[in-house]
Parts: structure tokens; sequence; C-alpha cells
């Protein structure tokens, strides 16, 4: 669906021609009201375009790397998650000691490093000097893996994109944890707590940690939806297949039905998380209700 050729190289008349055609096929024709309805039905029956790049329906080039970005950043998720949430609790229990300090200081470090930044880093020091792990690509080229083996080859490709996403997640959600959790526990509630003779862990996680959770869940769903979006720098440095190469081949290719499809799948992505985050407001602080 491109022309082949231009104005110059081939009878103007011809092309002309080829171009209104072209232009009537499309829809292009038509109004702007008209093109983004007609857009938006066809979309609402499965139907993404077509795109003018890779020759084949925008719904089947997206695929496969809607499929890798997904795995991708689940699994930078969970291990964020894992790590800032206890790491956090425990600086602000031992706010003012040596560990809180040397945190503090690792979590300003990486806080001031851009994600791009800290991408390259890793790819020299664990790709090209101690060459522990391929620097793109999502699997062994021609292998042809199955079950665990597969697995395996396809955790370690992803081990250095997402190491380097987690590194540079962590500071920012550490830092947040340690101050929601800081506050929380100078509260006088608290103190009734540890002075009927409540077991710390109790106290900490029972107490504290539930209460923090309520300002936290903001910036928790907010930066659940950067990360998606922020994936888009990684995946362009380590070459992997996923949507963020996609959308910038297509922009630089003017495909934008591609783009178009990805900007849509963020869109929903969004509208999601603000309903995950209402719905989380209410399993925290069983007093929100929903209308």
């Amino acid at each position: 669906m491109m022309l082949e050729g231009s104005r110059e190289t081939m009878d103007p008349e011809i092309y002309d021609q080829m171009y209104n055609d072209m232009r009537k096929q499309l829809g292009l024709d038509r109004s702007i009201p008209y093109q983004y309805i007609s857009w938006m039905g066809n979309v609402l029956q499965g139907n993404f375009g077509f795109s003018s790049v890779y020759k084949q329906p925008v719904k089947e080039v997206i695929k496969a790397p809607m499929k890798n970005t997904v795995i991708m950043n689940i699994v930078s998720l969970v291990f964020v998650f894992a790590i800032t949430i206890p790491l956090g609790i425990a600086t602000a229990v031992r706010k003012g000691s040596t560990f809180d300090s040397a945190t503090q200081v690792l979590t300003i470090i990486g806080y001031s490093l851009p994600g791009f930044i800290i991408a390259i880093l890793f790819i020299f020091v664990f790709a090209v000097k101690l060459r522990l792990f391929p620097i793109s690509g999502v699997s062994s080229p021609g292998a042809s893996y199955t079950g665990i083996k597969y697995l395996l080859d396809r955790a370690y490709y992803l081990v250095l994109p997402v190491t380097a996403m987690v590194f540079s997640s962590l500071a920012g959600i550490v830092r947040y944890v340690r101050a929601t959790m800081v506050e929380t526990l100078t509260m006088d509630y608290i103190r009734t707590a540890r002075a009927k003779g409540l077991r710390e862990k109790v106290v900490i996680y029972s107490h504290a940690f539930r209460n923090a959770l309520i300002p936290f869940m903001t910036i928790l769903i907010s930066w659940f939806l950067s990360i998606f979006s922020g994936s888009v720098v990684f995946e362009n440095i380590f070459l992997y297949p996923g949507m963020g190469r996609v959308m910038i081949n297509s922009l630089m290719q003017q495909d934008f039905m591609v783009v178009l499809a990805m900007q849509l799948f963020y869109i929903i992505l969004s509208l999601a998380g603000y309903l995950l985050m209402d719905l989380a407001y209410v399993l925290v602080d069983p007093r929100v209700k929903l209308a």
C-alpha cells in the first residue's frame, strides 16, 4: 500500500492517478472527523489498519513486540517490588544507622543517573568487559529450544536489560517507601501499639506499613505506568525487539498506523492503571468506598 517510485521517476499523470487512488483507498480524501470515526470503528472490530512499511496488518506487526515488552516489564516489576519495599521498610526502621546512611547515598547516586547511562554502563561492564551476558536479542540465534531450555535461554537474554531497568528504578521507590514509613512510625497509634506490648514485626507490618500504603499507592501506580513507557529507552539501547523499537522505527519511517496502535495500547494501560489505583485504595483502606 505504498507508491513505488516518485513523481520525478514516473510519468506525472500516472503518478497523480495512483496517488489519488491511494488516497481514496486509505480514506484520506475524507474529512478528519470522518477518518477518526472510521478508524475507531475499525479498531473496535479488531482491525488496526495496514502497515505501509512491514506490508502486513498492524495486528500482526505488533503481536510479537507487545509480548516481548510485556514480559520484560512484568519481570522487572516483580524484582523491583521484591527489593524496594523490604529495603525501604528496613531503612525506615533503622533510621540514622550506618545501613540507612549507606542506602541513602546509593539511592541518591542511582536517582541522579539517567536510565540510558545506567544501561550503557551495564553493557560496558557485563557484556563488553566481563562477557557474561549478550548485548542484544531475546534468544540464541538459530536455536530451537523447547520447554525448560527455551525458558532458560529467554531468561539469559533478559538478565541484562531487566537488571538495568530494575537498578534505574530502585532509588526513587526506596526513598519514597522510606519517607512514608518514617512519617508513619512517628504517629501516635504506633506508639500506642508499642506501649500495648505488641511485637515489633506486628507494629511495623500490620499497623505502620498498612497505613503507609495509602499515600504509597498513588506513586506506585504512576510509576507502574511510567515503567512501560520508559522501557522504550532500554529496548532501543539493548536492541530488544519490543514495542519501543518498533515505535521508534515506525515514527522514523512515518508508519502512522503502527504508531497509533501502540499509542492506543499505552492509553488503555493508563486507564487500567488508574482503575487499579481506585480498587487498591479500597483494599488498603476499607474506609474508602467507591461510588
